[in-house]
């Protein structure tokens, strides 16, 4: 399939930030806020059995990490997503207005918003297991508020969650083929990318600007274990007019701009201690740095910056603010272009 060939209303301009200009528009998120109860265990139990947590916490998470990741550079954000009237739905809404988040849709009457349990283990990796709520309920309803809440120039990011979802796939499904022209629209499959209904799936690739996904995503969608044949398998199949993002833990990234070819963008050794939210960091930051006018290896290398500073700490929503982005890339060449662009 190709790129954005056949849908209306689809645009074949330049990649925002390709150009050095700032969209002037903020990222509009189309998924799921929901709360995570975060277990920190020394590995998981065998089956049947139990383990002990060494430490637990309650937060809110899933598209809001996002969210939050490029809030805290500067881009304007919108949650575009369902949310309940329960405690669960209280939580979010709290947390999303005490990060200066837009929240256009009203709650979902009789149902709160659902949680998940995620396990990290003594290696900083993390298992999740889901308990939909509110988010998975979208309507059409909802779906023409957030086409007529949308504004020029707004990034528009679609989290694969959604679309696995069986009411909320074929309503994201319908909207992302009604985005204005303006839009962009960028994907991340996430962990449930082989779940996605496959006439779901393409409709929304057509309309993408930009994939990005991790290596085990990347596996699901092409059958390439090699991240760099992954990236380039992906890309084959998008099309000249859609950009990867291949996204590889300690080893950086793999960028293949729209019709070029897979670039290697190195990664940072941290010691990681938490990788929950790790890729939501990176995916904020990337669409951050973009909106802000950054060309694509700045953005990509700001943004492994920003996933690298993630593990470090614990909790899902660990995007650096801009002062501790820049002290983390203090006196290297990157520094002066993200200070420039972000006006500090």
């Amino acid at each position: 399939m190709s790129g954005h060939d056949g849908v209306p209303g689809a645009s074949h301009g330049a990649v925002p930030g390709a150009s050095g200009e700032a969209t002037g528009g903020r990222l509009v998120l189309l998924g799921n806020a929901i709360v995570d109860l975060v277990m920190r265990v020394p590995a998981l139990p065998e089956r049947g059995g139990d383990i002990i947590s060494q430490d637990t916490t309650l937060t809110t998470g899933g598209g809001f990490n996002v969210l939050t990741a490029a809030h805290r550079l500067g881009l304007p954000a919108v949650y575009a997503g369902a949310h309940g009237t329960g405690p669960f739905g209280d939580r979010v809404r709290a947390d999303l207005a005490r990060e200066g988040i837009e929240v256009p849709l009203d709650p979902v009457a009789e149902e709160d918003t659902g949680f998940c349990v995620a396990f990290v283990d003594g290696g900083g990796e993390r298992t999740f297991a889901t308990s939909l709520g509110a988010e998975a309920r979208l309507t059409e309803a909802h779906a023409r508020a957030v086409l007529a809440a949308l504004r020029p120039g707004d990034l528009v990011q679609i989290s694969g969650y959604g679309l696995a979802y069986p009411v909320n796939g074929p309503v994201l499904a319908s909207l992302v083929a009604r985005l204005p022209e303006h839009t962009r629209v960028f994907l991340d499959p996430g962990p449930l990318a082989d779940q996605i209904p496959e006439e779901v799936l393409e409709a929304v690739l057509a309309r993408c600007d930009w994939v990005s996904c991790n290596q085990r995503e990347g596996r699901l969608l092409t059958g390439r274990d090699d991240a760099r044949e992954a990236a380039a398998a992906l890309a084959a199949r998008l099309g000249p007019r859609t950009g990867v993002l291949l996204r590889a833990d300690a080893d950086g990234c793999w960028l293949v701009p729209p019709g070029g070819e897979p670039a290697h963008i190195p990664g940072r050794r941290v010691t990681a201690v938490d990788s929950n939210g790790a890729g939501d960091a990176h995916t904020g930051a990337f669409l951050a740095l973009l909106g802000h006018g950054l060309d694509l290896s700045s953005a990509v290398e700001g943004a492994n910056a920003a996933a690298a500073f993630a593990v470090t700490r614990h909790g899902p929503a660990t995007g650096p603010t801009v002062g501790e982005l820049l002290d983390l890339l203090d006196g290297e060449p990157l520094a002066a272009r993200l200070s420039s662009a972000l006006g500090r």
